[in-house]
């Protein structure tokens, strides 16, 4: 009985966590006018000041046109850009950097 009640937990765990996750990879934004908050809030191993310096960097260049352009802001790198990839839109759609 108690080892059925543990199997059923760990199985409930591990549904929820699935589920938490697939809903979680349907985020994205529009790094060409999201604020510093919600780019930190989407794109995995960007934080509040990463995302600053995105909406920095924007401010003084201009618009980004393609995905891969964000490796022109300090501490955002390729493999940053690579992982985020499906997260990341410069318009209304998800671009991919393949």
């Amino acid at each position: 009985m108690k080892k059925g009640l543990i199997f059923t937990f760990v199985s409930v765990l591990l549904l929820s966590v699935a589920q938490w996750s697939m809903a979680n990879d349907d985020l994205s934004v529009n790094i060409n006018s999201a604020d510093a908050e919600t780019i930190a809030s989407v794109l995995m191993g960007v934080g509040v000041e990463k995302a600053k310096a995105i909406v920095a960097y924007r401010e003084q260049h201009g618009r980004f046109y393609v995905a891969e352009e964000l490796t022109a802001v300090k501490g955002i790198g390729k493999n940053t850009v690579l992982k985020n990839e499906a997260r990341i839109r410069i318009d209304d759609e998800v671009t991919s950097s393949r």
